[in-house]
This record gives C-alpha cells, structure tokens and sequence, in this order.
C-alpha cells in the first residue's frame, strides 16, 4: 500500500536531518522524502517529515514560525556559537537574571542577524562551514528575521539560562545567544537546543525513528502520518462547482462570484465533495496549482 502525509519524527542528537530522511525512506518504502526545515546533527526536538505527493507541500508549510526551547550559557562564546565548537572569547558569567530580561526585549520583532561562519548558507556556490573549515576568510552574510516571543523560562546555574522563543523561518538560535552574550556586556553561547514547534507539527505528538520502526513491524506505520489536506488546515477552503472539477483537474481558473469572491492568496481547494489541492486565488479566479488528489 502506498503511504502519504507527513510524518511528524523526533530527531535525537548526533543525527543529521539527512540521516532521518534515509531513515524514513526505508520505513515507508517511498523515494519521495524530504524534511521541512533542517536542525542541526547536535539539536534535538520535532522534524517533520513529507512522504510520497506530500513533498509537494515544501514551499507551503516551510515558512512557517517555528518554536526553540534552548540553553544560554554566558560566560563564553565559541566559533560555531554553540557548545560544539572552540571557545574563541571569555568574560563573566556572572550576570542576574534580571540583566537578561532587561535585554531580551531588544531581540523580539524584526531583528537582523549575521548568520554564523560554521552555517549552510553559500558563497559563490560554497557552504559557509565548508570555508571556516579550509580556514579560508568567511563573508559577512546578513538577513533579516522575526522574533515573536524571546522569554526566560528559568535560571539553571551561575551564567545558565532556559529560554523559549518562537521564530521566522532561518532565524538561528545559536546566533541569538551570541548577540545576547555581547548585549549583557559578556560573551556567550547556546548549549542544549530542542526544537518543541514546527507550523502545526508539535514535539509532544511525534516519532522516535524506534517507535517507527515497532509500527512498521506491527503494520500500523500509516497512523504516524498526517494527511496532505490536515497539514494545510491553515488555508482557508474553497469549495467550487461540481461542473468544475474536470475543468480545474485540467489546469483551468474559474470565475468566483457572489459569496466565493475572496482576497487574493492560497485556499484548499475541493469540487464535487474532493479534496483537490492547493488552489490560489488571484482577482477573483480560482486555479488548482499543487495536484494532491487521487
């Protein structure tokens, strides 16, 4: 039987995003496999996972804010900015709690960062980490990202701290604690990070690659998947005539009018009692643009 959806796993540390995606391959037997937003080999937390037509929904559900629970440790900063990497500037880890909360405002909203040396962003068509590792010089890559919620959780230790933050899309966590090490007048770094949110996809309601590997065996591994059509729940729906639907399955727009007519943008899209897809709407003509029935 062919299995389709997104299949919400949790990625442990010491595994790569691409590790899981062969992982996954393997379990349901499809070649169509692809992650929606990478975490780092030492970062824990929820990756999910698009199988089969679902891969069809990257552009869709990629951008969506994304929720970090993580460690600031003050007192040292390091080249890659996370504990992995060598302490490169030291300062006092001495700093209350207080002073963090005071600075914390400063990175909620539109933020810019300047992503790390030791990242996957490119250069002339080579990753960052590639030239920090050739010890050749590393361009400045700047870009701007979106902080909703920057809040301390709680105090671990002298110069430890447990934060929460739910961001943009490419907003890196470990760049965030560097900036705040530097804000607090010190220098510091991230240590432990799990990713608990991911757009619809939650930490508390996924898969290690073990329990899937028990389901496979037990022949319930469809239930880790969620549908095409409920991971877009976020969209609105558009439901159009029953005389449209070979019309629409053949690329064509239909006029909206009267209660339809909507704003410009994505919808999912049903005829005849079907889910069809994604649909867009612009000026008021609705067309199919990502196939996802059967």
């Amino acid at each position: 039987m062919t299995m389709e959806g997104i299949v919400p796993l949790l990625k442990p540390p010491g595994l790569s995003s691409s590790d899981c995606v062969v992982d996954v391959r393997r379990l349901f037997g499809e070649k169509r496999v692809g992650h929606l937003g990478t975490l780092d080999p030492g970062a824990a937390g929820i990756l999910p996972v698009c199988v089969g037509r679902a891969v069809r929904l990257f552009d869709y559900l990629v951008d969506k804010d994304k929720t970090y629970r993580f460690e600031l440790i003050l007192g040292a900063a390091t080249d890659t900015q996370d504990s992995f990497g060598q302490v490169v500037e030291t300062g006092t880890e001495d700093i209350p709690a207080a002073a963090l909360e005071a600075v914390l405002p400063r990175f909620r909203g539109e933020i810019e960062q300047i992503a790390p040396a030791y990242s996957a962003l490119k250069s002339n068509g080579q990753k960052l980490y590639d030239l920090a590792l050739q010890g050749k010089d590393v361009p400045e890559k700047r870009r701007p990202v979106t902080i909703g919620e920057l809040n301390l959780l709680q105090q671990e230790g002298k110069g430890r701290f447990l934060l929460e933050m739910t961001c943009s899309r490419g907003t890196y966590v470990r760049t965030v604690c560097h900036d705040l090490g530097h804000a607090l007048g010190t220098c510091g770094h991230m240590g432990g990070l799990l990713r608990t949110r991911s757009g619809p996809f939650s930490v508390d309601r996924s898969f290690t690659v073990e329990e899937l590997r028990t389901l496979q065996t037990a022949g319930t591994l469809a239930q880790t998947l969620t549908s095409c059509e409920d991971a877009l729940m976020q969209y609105p729906a558009l439901t159009l005539p029953e005389d449209r639907l070979i019309p629409t399955k053949n690329g064509l727009p239909t006029d909206l009018h009267g209660a339809d007519k909507r704003p410009d943008g994505v919808v999912r899209l049903y005829c005849d009692g079907r889910f069809l897809g994604i649909g867009r709407v612009e000026k008021n003509r609705a067309r199919l643009v990502v196939h996802l029935y059967d």
